[in-house]
């Protein structure tokens, strides 16, 4: 049954009494709400009561068109299920962690002879992760620390393959690797390392300092003073932590939990207590609407924050209680294969370390608000600078796209979208392409097929180009916007454009609008964000086209001509410097340069003018 003629009265009676998983879907097919149910029936059903009075749901229902069940067998089957459903659709009204992909994690690898590294996020591969953490700073200070306390590889050499190949490197020559690559330190011992290293992570107690005094002392003995003033240097590292540490807590590990929420953001503030001992703190950022209560936040973060954390305590400590709390209780003791509670202690040492995490994250939510709106202010008054710079007050400059296209060495061109609403970068809606119908560096061919494979997808529905832009930027002048206006013409939509111009040093000048540059102060908001709105679509382009290079190996049009190796190709480039160079050179220009004889400047010439050839008969 197609979606379009979808009855919801007709489709509610259809519903089993089973436990599972609804989806919410709009007009355009696109999931924007997911919810578990112990029945499904009585929990669908409920959100089209006509006595409904909740804020969110109200305003949910008037935007389904549809939805879709599956049932499971046990409602903590749902639970899961739903938790996988949220972080991987990320619908517009669940409550979710903000930009959680970003956040850092210290990775410790499944091979022979592991390393322990900076990872950006967790990979699908068999490794151990710890995290996520907030601070990049922290995590690698932790690392810097860690392989002082225990030298271990830092080396990509895969083993047992890459034994006794090469000597030690630097990282042995200053005492932060023992060079288990060639044997100099048994694999048993490097292990212990590994695993004492795991426990520092953990914020768990371990007998390191011992060691590390006696390791010094034997340095000392045997004269190897340098090595022993390194080991007194780590040892005064690792007692200034242990110092740090010492808000004693109990015998205990657990996760203490606290909120502060101000308009459509809630901030989480999580301690860490291992081993008795506060070993750590990091907040988050949750978006909400107005009508979720505390407990709805808490209990979406718990289910979002633990389903990629690596340790789980035996006890989350929290400010109130989350919503479904015997249900997360049970999915956290799932996970874990042991009992974890949840708990809101009311008293005692443990409710003062949940007021501590309270009053810490109403203090951080007061910073990160008062930067927020200070930061919401100047893109406010930047999209007034440039609409008034442009002549279009009576404009509301909320969502600007921006394009660049970009090639490598006329080979790969590819197209990059990025959209800006209120003066913010909305990472979710940028877009690559990669062309289709071009052949070499045609940037003004590329930008029209990038706008019209962009302005299709809106004509045809596609939900993820549903929304036009207030305005177009282009990465170029007069020609760019001119391919630009076509586009929009053909397509009879109606959009401004605009030119982001550059100097000769190649930094951003202005905005070319109806054969008039601009004005535009250097020093004003508005300039600032046209400026960095440039250098990010550039970046994007860039970042597409590493890829790529990681994908293929690096390619030049050139090795798509005839008669034409690797010797020529190199020479072609340092003589004319540019593909665009070779495209417009003469036969004669071509013979000039070193290497080329007449066969191989006529491939050349021919590749790039088959017209030409054609007419000639050739």
């Amino acid at each position: 049954m197609s979606f379009m003629s979808f009855d919801i009265p007709t489709e509610l009676k259809k519903l089993p009494s089973s436990p599972g998983v609804y989806i919410m879907k709009n007009e355009n097919d696109a999931i924007i709400y997911v919810g578990k149910a112990g029945n499904l029936k009585n929990r669908v059903r409920s959100y089209f009561h006509k006595s409904q009075d909740n804020v969110k749901t109200i305003h949910l229902v008037k935007h389904i068109s549809h939805f879709e069940y599956v049932v499971t067998d046990t409602e903590s089957e749902a639970f899961i299920l739903e938790n996988n459903l949220i972080k991987l659709h990320r619908p517009k009204f669940n409550i979710r962690l903000k930009d959680d992909k970003a956040y850092p994690y210290i990775k410790i690898t499944r091979e022979r002879l592991p390393r322990i590294m900076f990872c950006h996020k967790r990979g699908k591969d068999k490794a151990k992760y710890y995290g996520p953490f907030v601070s990049r700073q922290h995590v690698r200070e932790l690392l810097d620390l860690m392989h002082r306390l225990w030298p271990l590889r830092k080396c990509s050499k895969v083993f047992p393959r890459d034994f006794d190949k090469s000597r030690p490197c630097l990282n042995h020559h200053i005492s932060q690797c023992r060079a288990p690559c060639n044997r100099l330190l048994d694999e048993e011992t490097y292990n212990t390392y590994v695993k004492e290293a795991e426990m520092f992570i953990q914020g768990k107690d371990i007998n390191v300092m011992e060691r590390l005094k006696r390791e010094m002392t034997e340095a000392a003995e045997a004269m190897e003073f340098e090595r022993a003033a390194d080991l007194r240097d780590t040892i005064s590292a690792l007692q200034q932590i242990n110092e740090k540490q010492k808000v004693e807590t109990g015998d205990d590990d657990r996760d203490v939990i606290a909120m502060a929420i101000n308009n459509d953001e809630a901030l989480m503030q999580i301690y860490f207590v291992r081993g008795g001992k506060l070993s750590g703190r990091e907040h988050y950022i949750m978006a909400v609407a107005e009508s979720d209560t505390p407990g709805d936040i808490l209990a979406a973060f718990i289910k979002q924050f633990y389903s990629e954390a690596a340790f789980i305590p035996k006890e989350l400590s929290l400010v109130s209680p989350p919503a479904e709390q015997s249900e997360i209780s049970a999915w956290l003791s799932g996970l874990t294969g042991r009992q974890v509670a949840i708990t809101i202690p009311q008293k005692g040492e443990k409710r003062a370390m949940v007021n501590l995490a309270q009053t810490n994250a109403e203090l951080t939510m007061s910073q990160f608000g008062g930067h927020i709106k200070r930061e919401a202010e100047r893109n406010k008054i930047a999209l007034h600078e440039i609409a008034d710079a442009l002549g279009l007050s009576s404009v509301t400059l909320t969502r600007i796209e921006a394009y660049d296209i970009s090639n490598i060495q006329g080979y790969e061109s590819v197209g990059s979208m990025i959209v800006f609403e209120n003066g913010k970068a909305k990472n979710s809606d940028y877009r690559k392409f990669r062309l289709k119908a071009v052949i070499g560096p045609d940037d003004y061919a590329g930008m029209e097929e990038v706008l019209t494979r962009r302005l299709k997808r809106y004509q045809d529905n596609h939900d993820s180009f549903s929304k036009l832009p207030d305005i177009i930027f282009v990465d170029g002048g007069k020609g760019q916007i001119s391919t630009v206006e076509k586009v929009l013409e053909m397509l009879k939509i109606n959009i401004p454009v605009c030119g982001m111009v550059k100097d000769d040093r190649h930094r951003t000048r202005g905005l070319l609008f109806q054969n008039k540059e601009a004005a535009l102060p250097r020093h004003s908001e508005g300039f600032k964000l046209v400026t960095r709105i440039q250098d990010e679509v550039h970046r994007f382009a860039l970042e597409y086209h590493k890829k790529l290079r990681a994908d293929t190996q690096v390619r030049s049009i050139l090795d798509d001509i005839p008669s034409i190796g690797a010797t020529r190709r190199k020479e072609l480039l340092k003589h004319f410097k540019n593909i665009e160079a070779i495209r417009s050179a003469s036969l004669e220009d071509l013979l000039s340069a070193p290497s080329m004889n007449k066969k191989s400047a006529e491939a050349v010439y021919n590749f790039f003018n088959p017209k030409e050839m054609e007419l000639h008969g050739s």
